[in-house]
């Protein structure tokens, strides 16, 4: 794999997104951004599986400048398997995150020459911490690999439909001494924080909005109705603090979510 291309900071833009970062001083849990990039039909990807190129190169500078303010970076086991994605920061002096990988099942075969391995061993990012599901096999030789690179398998409860809880993912998130992450895909990770009441967790929604349709077929940002204990719908999930940044041929929509 060739070295990866340094990325450039423009000065004016770290103060375009200052409001939404995680704070100079932590809390008890995890500072949480949900960030992601979507067609004009909130499509991420034209089929499961299926890696697509939405944000353009403005867009993609502030997604690694993002990535250097947080200490996580996490996504799904899906994704993984996907995009085989490495995870780091390109920004000159920008320190890169730690990737969390949420694979319930054990089901990432990685190797060495995995990406974000091979950007581990030349110090150019660090090696995840996977999250398996208590009781999952994890093979020797891939836990011995992770730790050779600094990485490791985190063990996580699951519920009785196999899948994590996000109060438990968070809570070992802060056990491993990450004051903040980074949710970046993809859409089941996506759509199960946008639910009620999981989107309560989220403290910072950073959507990058590229100018072309994808179709139907995609996987598709649209996350689950809820309803109360009554049987009552939950309100939907809406933006407050809303901010729009033009990057490019981009648009990047920052916001909370309204409690």
């Amino acid at each position: 794999m060739p070295p990866s291309e340094t990325l450039s900071l423009p000065p004016t833009l770290p103060a375009l997104f200052a409001a939404h970062l995680p704070p100079s001083s932590p809390s008890s849990c995890p500072f949480v951004t949900l960030t992601f990039a979507t067609s004009l039909d909130s499509s991420l990807s034209l089929a499961p599986g299926t890696r697509t190129t939405l944000s353009g190169p403005q867009s993609k500078t502030m997604t690694h400048y993002l990535r250097s303010q947080h200490a996580a970076i996490l996504i799904g086991v899906g994704t993984a398997l996907a995009d085989d994605p490495g995870l780091n920061c390109r920004i000159e002096g920008g320190e890169s995150p730690r990737p969390i990988v949420l694979d319930p099942k054990g089901r990432w075969a990685f190797g060495e020459e995995a990406k974000v391995l091979q950007l581990a061993r030349r110090g150019e990012g660090k090696a995840p911490f996977v999250f398996v599901g208590t009781g999952a096999e994890v093979e020797n030789r891939r836990k011995d690999l992770l730790e050779r690179h600094g990485g490791k398998y985190v063990f996580v409860e699951r519920d009785d439909r196999g899948r994590f809880k996000w109060t438990d993912v968070l809570g070992a998130v802060g056990k491993e001494g990450l004051a903040s992450v980074m949710v970046e895909g993809g859409g089941e990770v996506i759509n199960s924080l946008l639910k009620a009441p999981e989107n309560e967790l989220v403290d910072s929604v950073i959507i990058t909005i590229a100018p072309t349709w994808l179709g139907q077929g995609g996987v598709v940002v649209s996350p689950e109705r809820t309803v109360d204990a009554n049987g009552s719908p939950r309100p939907p999930a809406r933006l407050t603090e809303v901010e729009w940044h033009p990057l490019g041929e981009d648009i990047v929509l920052c916001g909370k979510l309204q409690r």
